[in-house]
């Protein structure tokens, strides 16, 4: 069932997923897999790199609410408590500063 709504959110990216698939995909970023709308365990998180057990998650606006805050958090516990990283970025980050985000991802996969 989850790989069906997965293939959906892969059909239906939005604007800010489109931009950071963009370079993320075929290996642009320093020749690191992305995956995207990718299913760990109950979850289909927005981004993944199985290299380097890094989740990147886009939040839009909606995600700024009370009881998504503690979706998120709950969500995230779990994701981290399985061995994976995440990393998380406002919609608006991708906007304004694309390339921080990049460099944010970079200095994560690499850092010693």
């Amino acid at each position: 069932m989850k790989t069906h709504i997965a293939r959906k959110l892969r059909r239906n990216q939005t604007e800010h997923e489109s931009k950071l698939w963009y370079n993320l995909r075929s290996r642009f970023l320093d020749d690191l897999k992305f995956r995207r709308q990718y299913k760990i365990g109950k979850y289909i998180v927005d981004f993944y790199c199985p290299a380097k057990k890094l989740v990147i998650e886009l939040d839009g606006g909606h995600h700024a609410e009370k009881e998504n805050i503690i979706k998120d958090n709950q969500r995230q516990k779990w994701i981290e408590n399985k061995g994976y990283r995440v990393l998380r970025f406002e919609n608006s980050e991708i906007d304004k500063n694309l390339d921080g985000v990049l460099e944010k991802i970079m200095e994560i996969c690499f850092k010693k």
